[in-house]
């Protein structure tokens, strides 16, 4: 067909039209918060350690994410692998990243937020072994389950952590400005994951994971030799 993918976008945008009739009819009562003047500058507080630490662990295990979720079926098809086989993939995918959240948040409070960060920082450079191991359907299956997993550990942890640099009054331009800067990590994640696989291949991709996830890592770690020199 000359849109094989046309049914796709289609229903896509089906369901993104009825979820904007949802959201239409949703009437939410007005949020009423208690006024103790603005806070902190939004540059001191993006200054603290925590945050750098948290935020850079935030944007890395997305827009990791983002970046080998991306490559990940177009490689799939280059190496002459099914489109229904790249799908089956993604789909496994997305259920490994949102199935955890079930039990994600009984974990950080039984272990802390620092070491399931840092799990799944680790899982998602046991993603980038694994793709780096194979190019068949398995590897790259068992790469996108752990990179799904790996995602919800790592982000579910950072923004966690991310909630421990603010007070109150500065929630909203805090939250703000962690989003930008991680959804901003994310886009150019998404669109530099084609041209990067085209450049350089499937093996490229998955060497680019270590260096960010070895400085998210330690820059957790660090944190959390911080809270618990603190807290001693």
């Amino acid at each position: 067909p000359a849109a094989p993918f046309a049914a796709s976008f289609l229903a896509q945008g089906g369901l993104a039209l009825l979820a904007v009739g949802v959201i239409l009819l949703l009437r939410a009562p007005p949020v009423v918060e208690k006024r103790s003047g603005g806070g902190r500058p939004l540059s001191e507080i993006m200054r603290q350690p925590k945050f750098i630490a948290s935020v850079t662990a935030a944007l890395v295990a997305y827009g990791l994410m983002s970046f080998v979720m991306t490559a990940a079926p177009l490689a799939m098809v280059a190496c002459g692998h099914s489109i229904g086989d790249a799908a089956l993939g993604i789909q496994w995918h997305v259920l490994s990243m949102f199935g955890p959240s079930f039990f994600t948040g009984r974990l950080i409070a039984r272990y802390g937020k620092e070491k399931i960060t840092a799990l799944g920082l680790l899982l998602t450079a046991v993603a980038a072994i694994v793709g780096l191991s194979g190019l068949s359907v398995a590897h790259f299956w068992i790469a996108l389950v752990l990179l799904g997993v790996g995602w919800n550990f790592g982000f579910i942890g950072a923004t966690a952590l991310v909630t421990d640099c603010y007070r109150p009054e500065e929630r909203v331009k805090v939250q703000a400005a962690n989003d930008f800067l991680v959804f901003g990590s994310v886009a150019i994640a998404s669109f530099s994951a084609g041209g990067l696989l085209s450049a350089g291949g499937w093996d490229s991709v998955n060497w680019l994971v270590f260096p960010p996830v070895a400085v998210a890592l330690v820059l957790v770690a660090w944190q959390g030799l911080r809270r618990r020199s603190a807290a001693a």
